[in-house]
């Protein structure tokens, strides 16, 4: 990997340096598909790329990750292939004014999903390609100036094996000779151009706009994935959100749709949730449901769809300099996605989804040793990799959401338009951005962004209240904490019991939260309200506090709360006590089954029965462990039986008691609704929860090889493969946890899917003494992996095998003794490792708060 690396520093002399005027790429696929079904390890790949020197200099360099190079041809003068190619640059000197270079390589398929990736159908035997490139394995297909902003326009030719269909950004269609040849692309960056192909199932439609000038549009629409998951494919729902993502979009941002069709595909072992090619989006082919699931799983399905057309204008149009402002597009999208759900689709709350679930994501990297500013300081590609992060995304939209209550909602979108038309097609930076939301809001931008962009943290917000002598609110303060004090624009919701027993909100106001002390001088004089909710509508990024009479409300009521996003916000709130050791892990389980039942929002509910499962695994004392996982089984239990039968609900407390399930008891159901000789009125245990049924009873030793591979019989698809491997590391046995370690850690066989499902079956809650001895393997082989393997193998091996279920200090300092002797290690590695170090140590803090609640 670190041969591969790119700075930000060589890429800015390559920016002054020179402009590519265009890349002609003729990619040659005919390998991929070989008499023995294997195929090639490589393809053809030529590249002509036309660019012109502005600089001063006649020496620069392309990039390349190819096994080899046939030739190289600059401005008509051959190169020797053996002394300007190092296995990922091309050297290039003698630069004349305008350049025509032309590389001929041999480029290799991939088996991580990063580049041409080659995935070979277990059911029928065919071969799927697509290519993934963010931020910068581009490279790995064909020759490039690999960054950002040196956009240019592209031709791709691709000749594949007869009856196969490709896909590009643009148009295509096959020739005579058999090359599909592809309409050449607007000025985008090299990380977003893309090619599909194969015997993909294709099901088309067209989007029809008539624009605010009266020009007619018409988008061409298509979605595919593998033929094997045809029958499950639901494109007209696919294409509906689709079309009403573009309406919202056409309405709000004033500038069509810029890149000609929308091809939308699901792909096989995809690392990411989807990527953003113009004109050509893949997604993961987990989008595709195969059996039943709820309306939050839709409802993340839509949410990505849009995040990625947003994502058309905000990165595509135009794109971020540097990675060091990746937040000008992954914030917008992930804030533009949450925003034309609820208000564009059928899922109305999807701020109540953001609320609890994304924005959990932010807190815990906010509270990271490697936490950053939204703008990050992004030294390299390997910097640029991790830094796809929670800060990036869901606190990037965070703020976006704060600026917005800042702003106000038109200023914002009037900016939007502005920056689009001002810089379409080009590169920005920060304060492109910020100008025009100057223009359009008559705010201090600069000011704002000191705060909310340029420093990191969160920040705490709790209420103080006093009362005077008949009950009544004499002054109520919200206090602020964190390093750097924000302002922040928060509503203060006053609650109390209704005399049916509701908890309503009967007071709310908007203030502005700045420095360490704010009076809501409106509350003076108010009734003695039973909850009070700082950032009441979610306004702000923070981390909410209660006073004791709050909490104590939450405590006995809180599925009382008639609000969705309020009850959101508060379990939120209950989950971030938890993790910083101010609330007993036990007391978040029982406030967990007590009211979890009552919870009407289904993405709630999931988020909700993962924080009780982390507090028993993570943050529970030792000697309660086996307690909590208890009480979790009997409460998933009671409430599968209470839950209306065929209902979401039903199915999400089903996932969730096979999730804790250990007792013989819970076991036995699960072999007998498995069987057929148990039932639960209602239930329809498909092929999904199948698998869900079978990897707790593979944990704990009910389910043996022959018992696994049984089932994978019964499901011998590419999906049933990842499940079938899952299970088969789960199983509680020496010698299977080290044939895991090895095909994981000692070999390359496997592809990035195999891996990640023999990484999640290895580590398992109920197995940490026989995971033990991988402690000291572990920080003896990752700087070897990080150095050898790709990066995405090596962030998942780093992050996924990290000793945390070995939770006590000796494992903390081990850690340590790692970090002091390896100061010199990649910075990316120790990164991870660090991360991996905080999460145990607050782990051990949240033991220590849960042990005194004994």
């Amino acid at each position: 990997m670190p041969g591969e690396n790119l700075s930000r520093d060589e890429a800015r002399e390559r920016a002054e340096l020179l402009s590519v005027d265009g890349y002609e790429v003729a990619l040659d696929l005919r390998s991929a598909v070989g008499e023995s079904g294997e195929g090639a390890r490589t393809f053809r790949s030529v590249t002509t790329i036309r660019f012109r020197r502005t600089g001063t200099g006649s020496a620069t360099f392309v990039d390349l990750v190819a096994p080899a190079v046939t030739s190289v041809e600059l401005n008509g003068r051959s190169l020797d292939p053996a002394a300007v190619f190092d296995g990922s640059r091309i050297a290039l000197d003698g630069l004349a004014d305008d350049n025509v270079l032309v590389v001929d390589a041999q480029c290799a398929y991939s088996r991580t999903g990063e580049g041409m990736h080659r995935f070979v159908d277990p059911e029928d035997g065919e071969v799927y390609l697509y290519t993934q490139y963010e931020p910068a394995d581009a490279r790995r297909v064909y020759a490039n100036f690999e960054q950002p902003d040196l956009k240019a326009p592209y031709r791709f030719a691709v000749t594949a094996p007869e009856g196969w269909t490709v896909w590009s950004n643009g148009v295509g269609e096959r020739g005579e000779d058999g090359v599909w040849r592809f309409a050449e692309t607007a000025p985008i960056s090299t990380y977003i151009t893309c090619v599909v192909a194969g015997p993909y199932h294709y099901v088309t439609d067209t989007y029809k706009r008539t624009l605010q000038d009266g020009t007619q549009l018409e988008i061409p629409l298509g979605a595919m994935c593998r033929k094997g998951l045809a029958k499950h494919f639901d494109a007209d729902d696919v294409f509906l959100v689709t079309k009403q993502g573009f309406d919202f979009f056409h309405d709000n941002f004033d500038f069509p749709y810029p890149f000609g069709k929308y091809d939308q595909a699901f792909v096989p072992e995809y690392n990411l949730g989807a990527m953003e090619n113009p004109g050509m989006v893949t997604f993961r082919e987990e989008y595709i449901y195969r059996g039943k699931v709820t309306q939050a799983a839709y409802e993340r399905r839509a949410n990505v769809i849009l995040h990625e057309m947003a994502h058309m204008w905000f990165g595509d149009l135009v794109t971020m300099v540097w990675w060091d402002d990746l937040w000008l597009k992954e914030s917008f999208a992930d804030f533009m996605g949450s925003f034309s759900l609820a208000e564009a689709t059928r899922f109305a709350n999807s701020w109540v989804t953001f609320a609890n679930n994304r924005k959990s994501w932010a807190y815990r990297a906010d509270q990271l040793p490697s936490t950053h500013p939204i703008t990050a300081d992004i030294r390299d590609l390997e910097d640029a990799k991790l830094n796809f992060d929670g800060i990036t995304y869901a606190k990037g939209a965070s703020v976006l959401k704060q600026l917005v209550a800042y702003a106000g909602r038109d200023a914002f979108l009037e900016g939007a338009r502005r920056y689009f038309k001002r810089h379409a097609y080009g590169n920005t930076r920060l304060g492109d951005l910020l100008s025009v939301l100057e223009e359009t809001s008559g705010r201090d931008m600069k000011a704002w962004s000191r705060s909310w962009l340029q420093t990191s943290g969160v920040n705490a917000l709790t209420p103080v209240v006093t009362y005077g002598g008949e009950g009544r609110i004499t002054e109520l303060a919200v206090l602020q904490d964190g390093e750097e004090l924000r302002p922040h624009r928060v509503r203060v919701g006053l609650y109390r019991r209704t005399e049916a027993g509701a908890l309503e909100r009967y007071s709310v106001e908007e203030l502005d939260v700045d420095g360490p002390r704010t009076v809501a001088a409106y509350t003076a004089g108010a009734e003695a309200p039973d909850l009070v909710l700082v950032n009441d509508d979610d306004l702000t990024y923070c981390k909410i506090r209660f006073d004791e009479g709050s909490l104590a409300t939450l405590r006995a009521h809180l599925g009382d709360i008639t609000d969705p996003l309020a009850r959101a916000l508060c379990w939120s709130a209950l989950w971030n006590l938890t993790r910083d050791g101010l609330m007993p892990a036990r007391d978040f389980v029982s406030v967990a089954l007590r009211f979890a039942g009552q919870e009407t929002e289904i993405g709630v509910l999931q988020m909700v029965h993962t924080w009780a499962r982390s507090a028993v695994t993570h943050y529970a004392a030792a000697e309660w462990r086996q307690e909590g996982g208890r009480l979790l089984a009997e409460g998933g239990l009671r409430e599968l039986r209470l839950a209306e039968p065929g209902s979401e609900h039903q199915l999400t407390w089903a996932r969730f008691f096979a999730s804790v399930a250990s007792s013989d008891a819970d076991l036995q159901l699960l072999e007998g609704l498995l069987a057929g000789t148990a039932a639960i009125d209602g239930l329809d245990v498909d092929q999904e929860l199948r698998w869900s049924f079978l990897e707790p009873l593979a944990a704990h030793g009910r389910a043996d090889e022959t018992r696994i591979d049984e089932e994978l019989a019964r499901d011998d698809t590419a999906t049933g493969k990842r499940h079938q491997v899952r299970c088969l590391a789960a199983r509680p046995s020496a010698a299977v946890k080290a044939q895991a370690w090895a095909q994981v850690v000692e070999s390359d066989a496997l592809s990035n899917a195999l891996v990640e499902a023999t990484i999640a079956g290895f580590a398992q809650p109920s197995q940490r003494e026989l995971i033990a001895p991988y402690t000291e393997k572990y920080f003896a082989a990752i700087e070897r992996v990080w150095a050898e393997r790709s990066i995405q193998i090596g962030m998942d091996v780093v992050r996924g095998l990290f000793p945390g279920l070995q939770d006590d200090e000796r494992t903390l300092a081990a850690t340590d003794a790692w970090l002091a002797a390896h100061e010199d290690a990649a910075p990316a590695l120790r990164r991870l490792v660090l991360e991996a170090r905080d999460d145990l140590a607050r782990a051990l803090r949240g033991q220590a708060c849960d042990r005194l609640a004994a």
